[in-house]
Formats: structure tokens, C-alpha cells, sequence
């Protein structure tokens, strides 16, 4: 249909073009209009997004214990470790470089924290803004701590750092109209990257 309505297009119409013919040509326009127009959208699909944001996939256990448990790997997403805390990439990142800073041990609240794991956590939590300054060289960040599921906690169980890097003009209209966010290095990029970083520091 989409072939016969382009070679009409392409027809010049006659001088004395009869009102019935005219009539055909404009219900054929309508017609394959009505069929082509919708298909013709760029859309940008991210299925696995959606079940994300709905909570459609509900990992069993924590998946923070489950990477403290184990040594840094793109596996488990963790590019560095202390005694007390850890550095991870963000499955589901805001920007480029998107990292969490988590205490090792399964606390929902700072207060659960002993002296030394609050003290390692900041520490650690300032490294990571170092690492990122070094590896990306942002013109600032966004860093922060959601305590509980109604202040926006995603793992509300096992409390975790938002070190985000921000570069002028990376708030476009995309996250703002489109409800969508364009992040341009891939998470194994992001691990080479800060991995790289880190390689010449003791790990436990």
C-alpha cells in the first residue's frame, strides 16, 4: 500500500483531472497515511528499564551483601573494598560514572554504624569523589543518602551513597519531556575506567 501511495506521489497530476480520480488519490492518501504515520517514530526501548522502575524483579537476598562478600568484579559490580565499606557502580546509573559507597556490614541506618565503620564509610566516600575527579574530570556532583523507602531508598536495608558526576548541559530535555536518561559509557567502560584507578591501592 505504502509503494502504490508514493508512486501516486510521484505521478503529475493532469490538467483536467476528472473529481472522481481526485476523490481515489485523496482517500488513497488517507488511507496509507493512516496505516505509515504511526510506525514512523524513533523510539528509544528499554523493556528492562520498566521492570525496574515498577519493582517487576525483586532479587532475592541483598544484593550489596552478596557483592561484600566477594572480591571487586564486574560480576558483582564493586571496583574497590576497605575493611568496613565498598565502592559499586550503579546498575541503572544517572550519568556516566555513577557509583555507591556501602557499609560491608547490612545496616538500614547510620546509627547502626560502629565508630570505625562510620569513619571508614566518610573516608571512603571521599575517595570515590577523588577517583571520579581524576577518571572523568567533572564540573561537579551530586552526592547523597536516602535513609528509608519513603525518602526514595531503593535498597532501603542496606544503606548506600549516591556519588553522581555532573558536566554542564547534562540535563537535557530528555530526562525532563521524555522521562528518559542518555548515558553514553557502558558499565563495563565505567569499570575498566575506575578499576584502573584503583589497581595500585591495597584491597582486603
Amino acid at each position: 500500500m505504502a509503494k502504490k501511495f508514493r508512486q501516486a506521489l510521484k505521478k503529475p497530476l493532469a490538467k483536467k483531472t476528472s473529481s472522481k480520480k481526485a476523490a481515489k488519490k485523496s482517500a488513497l492518501f488517507a488511507k496509507v497515511s493512516s496505516e505509515i504515520w504511526p510506525l514512523e517514530k524513533d523510539i528509544l526501548f528499554r523493556p528492562d528499564r520498566l521492570k525496574y522502575v515498577r519493582k517487576l524483579v525483586k532479587p532475592e537476598g541483598c544484593v550489596f551483601c552478596r557483592a561484600a562478600k566477594e572480591k571487586p568484579s564486574f560480576d558483582t559490580l564493586c571496583v574497590y573494598r576497605t575493611k568496613f565499606s565498598m565502592i559499586v557502580l550503579n546498575k541503572y546509573p544517572y550519568n556516566s560514572g555513577h557509583v555507591l559507597v556501602i557499609p560491608l556490614r547490612h545496616v538500614s541506618d547510620l546509627t547502626e554504624l560502629s565508630g570505625a565503620e562510620y569513619a571508614d564509610l566518610h573516608l571512603l566516600l571521599r575517595e570515590a569523589e577523588l577517583a571520579l575527579r581524576h577518571s572523568y574530570q567533572p564540573a561537579g556532583f551530586n552526592m547523597g543518602l536516602n535513609l528509608g523507602a519513603v525518602a526514595g531508598a531503593g535498597i532501603p536495608e542496606h544503606i548506600h551513597y549516591h556519588v553522581i558526576p555532573r558536566w554542564s548541559g547534562d540535563l537535557n530535555f530528555f530526562p525532563l519531556i521524555a522521562e528518559t536518561k542518555t548515558v553514553i559509557e557502558s558499565l563495563e567502560s565505567t569499570f575498566d575506567r575506575l578499576i584502573a584507578y584503583f589497581k595500585d591501592k591495597s584491597t582486603v
